[in-house]
């Protein structure tokens, strides 16, 4: 591959890495948890973390069980800043974004604030989240939410 194919390349994955973290927003926002869940891989993780304790999800029919009660008890709206992404390989690749977490369902205009550290595989041409952890900076939500009943 000469240079410009491969810095090409790399300029295509990074978009679609970041459209990736675009659609999970779009997905919750719209309540199409059929959509969210294609987002992951068949055995991805979702981590949510707080000062006192850790949430883990694993699985495609775990995380639309807890996306389903998420969105039932707080209704998020995440709003995402400043994506970095650092590519591993052809099919693998790390990242850090920020979000804002937003909802109408609870007493706050604005529920929290924190950070996704994500894991990338891409999976035959499409990028998915190998694993998405959520760390809650500043957060009036309970990780209750996030736990798969």
């Amino acid at each position: 591959m000469s240079p410009t194919e491969e810095l090409v390349r790399e300029l295509v994955d990074r978009e679609a890495i970041r459209d990736l973290s675009n659609r999970y927003c779009d997905c919750l926002y719209r309540h199409d948890l059929d959509g969210l869940v294609t987002l992951f891989t068949q055995d991805a993780a979702f981590v949510v973390k707080d000062t006192e304790s850790e949430v883990v999800t694993r699985g495609r029919a775990k995380l639309k069980r807890m996306f389903a009660r998420l969105v039932s008890d707080i209704n998020p709206q995440p709003l995402i800043h400043a994506q970095v992404v650092e590519l591993r390989s052809a099919d693998s690749a790390t990242g850090r974004c920020y979000v804002e977490l937003r909802t109408n369902t609870v007493q706050l205009e604005e529920a929290g604030s924190g950070y996704y550290e994500d894991e990338y595989a891409k999976i035959g041409a499409d990028w998915k989240f190998a694993s998405r952890r959520l760390v809650a900076i500043d957060s009036a939500i309970s990780l209750r939410s996030y736990k798969v009943i």
